[in-house]
């Protein structure tokens, strides 16, 4: 054979096998309550985000791993329960502090897979699961690029944590500075305009925003929480009256609008029709920085399901149905085994609490499966936070906050979680409450 027409086929080849697994844009956000996107009835614009609810499935009980980063990052990446992590990554790793601890090597990554599939893999933005070590970093968890920070915030201007660098190109720190959103987003259509048709890529877009940022206060010689908000888009927000929630809402419509960026690379890419982009947030929003959970009880770092249930949108031109929606129970632990279902990457799902909703997604299942799910977050001295526990079988939630209270609610009829039935369904509240326990026992590392 024609060696010309031999590699013309064999290019061919390559592309239809491509074009057979879709591309996969992963838009996590810190912080974003269900109160905090447009299109889930929030007062801040999003247009950008809610276009995609338009052309694709709207999600109304998305439920993340855990209120807290560290732990909602590792089981997204990982589809198991925070719980089993190798090094207790129940509560939020605190930069410079907690140099020890991290995702260890055998903790297999849904982007590792990918990547031993096929896939090129990349993260932009925020990482949070280590930085002591180099083991910690994404470049040793299946992603071939890395451009962003590795703690649970940084400054907006200076990429720094405080006065400490935390800005990584690879495994490399760099100076570096603009905009953090900018230059996540900046970094985002870069590595997009380099794709190629003939291999799917995957793209973890994480950005740090809404999160506040962290600065540092020359006087007190200390690292602070300070909003950030960029003052061109802060002027955009005037609408919204609370000064705190005001520079919150600037920061989710920069944000937005780097989101609208980056869908049109993929469009202008001709990458639109061969891409699965999920947009989710880590958890809850936190009130004192200008979040919104309603209609929902609580927020980040607690339980109720203001902290664990979140907004989430996914558009596949031609096999999500466009303007859909599903109120099946599901959540980030489902990424790991129906993403890799769909890029044909073979995975042991026994080993996973995630399950494969491939055919939620696309419409051919119309059932909604009873669902086990555990959260469980961790105690922080330094952040003033206490264990959470809960548990939800189908229908019933048994939830015990960090204070002792115990609590037992119905979220078929009581989503907003108003009414604590655990007097009158005592059996049902213990039955559920030594299911907790066994179930944390079961997933401890032994």
């Amino acid at each position: 054979m024609n060696r010309w027409i031999y590699l013309t086929l064999l290019c061919l080849g390559n592309m239809l096998q491509a074009a057979e697994r879709p591309n996969v844009l992963l838009i996590f956000t810190d912080d974003q309550g269900m109160n905090d996107v447009g299109c889930y009835g929030s007062e801040i614009a999003t247009p950008n985000i809610d276009s995609l609810a338009r052309d694709g499935m709207k999600f109304s009980q998305w439920y993340v791993a855990s209120s807290i980063c560290t732990p909602s990052r590792y089981g997204l990446l990982t589809g198991r329960f925070p719980t089993r992590s190798r090094d207790g990554l129940l509560s939020a790793l605190m930069f410079l502090n907690d140099k020890e601890r991290g995702i260890r090597k055998d903790e297999v990554t849904f982007p590792a897979l990918l990547r031993k599939g096929g896939y090129h893999t990349a993260l932009i933005g925020k990482w949070h699961l280590g930085h002591g070590s180099k083991e910690f970093l994404p470049l040793r968890h299946g992603f071939a690029e890395f451009i962003g920070h590795t703690g649970g915030c940084i400054d907006f201007y200076t990429m720094r944590y405080g006065i400490e660098r935390d800005w990584y190109h690879g495994e490399e720190h760099v100076d570096e500075y603009g905009y953090a959103t900018d230059l996540i987003t900046d970094e985002a259509v870069s590595f997009l305009k380099r794709q190629k048709p003939d291999r799917p890529f995957f793209l973890h877009l994480a950005y740090n925003a809404p999160h506040f940022g962290k600065s540092w206060d020359p006087t007190k010689e200390l690292a602070v929480n300070v909003m950030q908000p960029p003052p061109r888009d802060l002027a955009r927000a005037g609408h919204v009256k609370d000064p705190m929630r005001r520079a919150f809402a600037a920061k989710v419509m920069n944000m937005d609008d780097g989101i609208g960026r980056v869908l049109a690379t993929l469009k202008a890419k001709g990458l639109e029709r061969d891409t699965l982009v999920i947009f989710m947030t880590d958890h809850g929003g936190d009130y004192e920085f200008g979040g919104d959970n309603k209609p929902f009880r609580g927020e980040k770092a607690t339980l109720f399901e203001g902290g664990i249930r979140v907004p989430c949108l996914m558009r596949w031109p031609g096999r999500i149905p466009a303007g859909s929606s599903s109120d099946a129970v599901m959540g980030a632990l489902d990424l790991f085994p129906t993403i890799c279902s769909m890029a044909k990457v073979k995975v042991n799902e026994e080993l996973l609490d995630g399950r494969n909703v491939t055919g939620i997604l696309t419409g051919t299942d119309k059932s909604k499966p009873s669902r086990e799910l555990l959260w469980h977050t961790g105690s922080h001295a330094e952040l003033k936070r206490g264990v959470w526990t809960a548990l939800r079988q189908g229908d019933w939630k048994f939830l015990e906050t960090s204070k002792g209270e115990q609590f037992l609610f119905n979220l078929a009829q009581d989503p907003y979680e108003r009414t604590n039935l655990k007097t009158q369904r005592p059996k049902l509240f213990n039955e559920l409450r030594k299911r907790r326990d066994a179930l944390v026992k079961e997933c401890l590392p032994k």
